[in-house]
């Protein structure tokens, strides 16, 4: 056991690893707050920028199948990795929390020269997405959240529990992250009915950031910092323009979830994805391409509607 933990590599690395990441043509690097972090982009660069923010553990991977529909539809679309995960640097002195989070999106905006942008977020993402509507909503053009994270709720997964423990949390934990089978497994959990999502060539690119010291390092620290309280209890104060998407099936955030948001956001629409897990841009991307552009471009009601939709 510490003989793995001895031998894993401090940090991915990029020139071995590009090869493997999809749409690393796409890929950029800015420096941000005096560290690297990584972005890709594409499409129309006077177009409606889009950000896209990822997940707890995941990355600019998770958007890959959207993300060259949406720069086709118009949009600039920028997909960064967070500070600690895929291949943006991966401070020991960062702090990773959601507002932490938030604020570096911020400081990204500012790089690009960008004053508004369309914000979406999934899972953890919503809840950094919905934050940066809160304490920066002069930024935020139409807000998106997708299965988005409203809670500690999530920490109490057993596998959460492992992490938040002292001691026993970091030693096990990355020998927990660092497992192909344990990522394999529990992906085709979240992907409900559509596990086929999750090929091999996928699933090499989501586990190499997953293998290194830094990333577990990042990954046990949001963990013990999570506080996404927040957003459930503030909810009521975001006024942009706000589309709420959610699988039926989704066990990590389920849909009562994305009700509550609906019914506390005063301008907001809730679509709910039949037969869908946690990842409905990964399941079902073309619905969630054409649901996603129209929502940006049309006109907004005080109070929305709800529609299941059969993807």
């Amino acid at each position: 056991m510490i003989t793995k933990l001895l031998a894993r590599p401090d940090d991915v690395d990029w020139e071995k690893n590009q090869g493997i990441v999809f749409h690393a043509e796409h890929s950029r690097f800015a420096e941000v707050d005096d560290v690297r972090l990584h972005y890709q982009e594409a499409g129309n660069r006077s177009g409606p920028p889009m950000i896209l923010i990822h997940g707890f553990a995941s990355s600019t991977l998770v958007w890959s199948k959207v993300f060259l529909e949406f720069a086709a539809k118009g949009f600039r679309v920028i997909a960064p990795d967070l500070l600690g995960y895929g291949y943006s640097a991966k401070p020991r002195d960062f702090d990773y929390t959601i507002g932490a989070q938030a604020r570096m999106v911020d400081r990204l905006l500012n790089k690009l020269g960008l004053d508004r942008a369309i914000i979406v977020g999934s899972s953890y993402g919503g809840a950094i997405a919905a934050t940066i509507a809160l304490d920066y909503p002069e930024r935020v053009e139409r807000l998106v959240l997708v299965g988005a994270v409203t809670s500690n709720d999530p920490t109490r997964f057993w596998l959460m529990r492992f992490f938040k423990s002292p001691l026993i949390g970091d030693i096990l934990s990355p020998l927990l992250l660092s497992s192909r089978q344990l990522l394999k497994r529990r992906m085709k959990r979240v992907y409900d009915r559509h596990s086929w999502v999750l090929d091999d060539q996928r699933l090499e690119a989501r586990h190499q950031p997953l293998r290194t010291a830094s990333a577990h390092r990042a990954i046990i620290r949001t963990v013990r910092r999570w506080d996404a309280d927040r957003v459930q209890r503030q909810a009521h104060l975001i006024k942009q323009p706000t589309l709420l998407l959610w699988g039926d099936n989704d066990t990590e955030v389920p849909l009562c979830y994305g009700e509550q948001l609906y019914d506390a956001i005063r301008a907001a629409r809730l679509i709910v994805f039949r037969e869908c897990g946690h990842l409905p841009h990964e399941e079902f991307p073309h619905a969630f391409t054409e649901v996603v552009s129209d929502f940006c471009s049309e006109e907004i009601d005080a109070k929305d509607s709800r529609v299941t939709l059969e993807a």
